[in-house]
């Protein structure tokens, strides 16, 4: 009878599987033995505490929050808060390494000895230091009754205030949601295969598209409008503060600033090197056919280099989502200063670590998802090596 191990398959399955066997038994024995030193320390162990009243209040939330807010909730809002620091963050970042990146590339030498100044000089100085430096600059702002007012907007010591619609939190979100889906759907309707249509003749489905979407985002706005009031809210000075409009506290800024300086240092050299990789023979047939300078760039240049580019900003944007930890430094209540403060507060400290790690997992897997997919819908067919 033949031995079933000589097969290659076989064999690699029955390593793999006692690999991970013995993997699993090792983090079910710590775990074990963990548990039981703690119960003979008189520490209890389990996710009971989550349906706990914490007794803590925030300072920056976007979900409403009291003292008496179990654990999960309390977790919940850090986890929001996370997502929501981490999405604009991500974003300054991009705009920012585009600009400092193509001025890199620039043919404009004051332009691109400017950016090199710029990667060169944010690049080099750790992110928590630039953090802490922005959080001291807005704190030392003047005072609110001495703040910088322009354009209804009023940048003080206390936050920056700037107008706001005066619409519900629910049917906000609800605008704000119908406001990015009339940006998304017609780029996804232009370049999806699954569409039965030629793409040239999808044009009439885009303008529907959009125009339920902007239909969306004013009824939104009509139906979450208070009875009698404004569309706008301003901010208003009144005794030691501003009341009404949106209040950015500066937690929040330093951190967005933090993150966009020097996120934005390392996304402007992935920038550079996608531009780069774009080949000089590309470009000069893309002349030859007669098209303009802005031809060339959006359609040769700028499509070549974002698909060398996104393997490695899905990196960079991993790696930026994390550094959003740095809020504890400043007191931005993100989801690690809740995870610390849920530690301090019910001693449940292998839990709560689990809970965090488990919350960091599932925002980069979806990062790293989201880029992959987007890699593979734009990836050049029958130019990828085969194995």
């Amino acid at each position: 009878m033949r031995n079933p191990l000589r097969n290659l398959k076989t064999r690699n399955a029955v390593l793999q599987t006692l690999f991970v066997g013995g993997l699993a038994a090792l983090v079910i024995s710590g775990t074990l033995i963990a548990m039981r030193n703690l119960e003979a320390q008189g520490i209890s162990s389990g996710f009971g505490f989550l349906s706990k009243a914490t007794g803590l209040n925030v300072s920056f939330s976007l979900l409403p929050v009291t003292a008496t807010d179990p654990y999960w909730w309390l977790l919940l809002i850090g986890f929001v808060n996370t997502i929501f620091l981490g999405f604009f963050g991500l974003l300054a970042a991009t705009i920012v390494g585009m600009v400092v990146g193509l001025a890199r590339t620039s043919a404009n030498e004051v332009a691109s000895l400017l950016g090199t100044i710029y990667v060169e000089s944010f690049r080099n100085v750790p992110i928590i230091l630039q953090v802490i430096f922005w959080y001291a600059v807005l704190t030392h702002l003047p005072g609110p009754r001495d703040a910088l007012e322009f354009g209804g907007m009023a940048l003080s010591s206390r936050g920056v205030f700037l107008p706001m619609l005066n619409v519900g939190n629910g049917w906000l979100v609800l605008a704000v949601l119908a406001l990015v889906a009339a940006v998304i759907l017609p780029l996804f309707i232009s370049v999806s295969r699954k569409i039965a249509k030629p793409r040239e003749e999808r044009r009439a489905l885009k303008i529907t598209a959009t125009a339920v979407c902007l239909a969306v985002f004013a009824a939104a706005l009509l139906l979450g409008r208070p009875a009698g009031g404004s569309f706008v809210s301003v901010p208003m000075l009144k005794g030691l503060n501003f009341q009404g409009g949106l209040r950015i506290p500066p937690e929040f800024s330093a951190l967005l600033i933090g993150i966009a300086v020097y996120g934005g240092s390392y996304i402007a050299e992935i920038v550079r090197g996608g531009f780069k990789s774009v080949s000089r023979g590309q470009i000069e047939a893309a002349q030859s056919l007669g098209l303009t300078r802005w031809q060339i760039f959006t359609r040769v240049r700028l499509p070549l280099a974002l698909r060398a580019m996104l393997p490695i900003l899905a990196n960079q944007y991993v790696w930026l989502i994390k550094a959003t930890t740095l809020g504890i430094t400043v007191g931005f209540t993100d989801f690690f200063m809740i995870v610390s403060l849920t530690i301090n507060r019910s001693g449940q400290t292998l839990e709560a670590i689990f809970i965090l790690m488990a919350g960091f997992l599932i925002i980069n897997f979806t990062v790293a998802a989201v880029f992959n997919r987007i890699n593979k819908a734009i990836a050049l067919k029958g130019n990828q090596l085969r194995t």
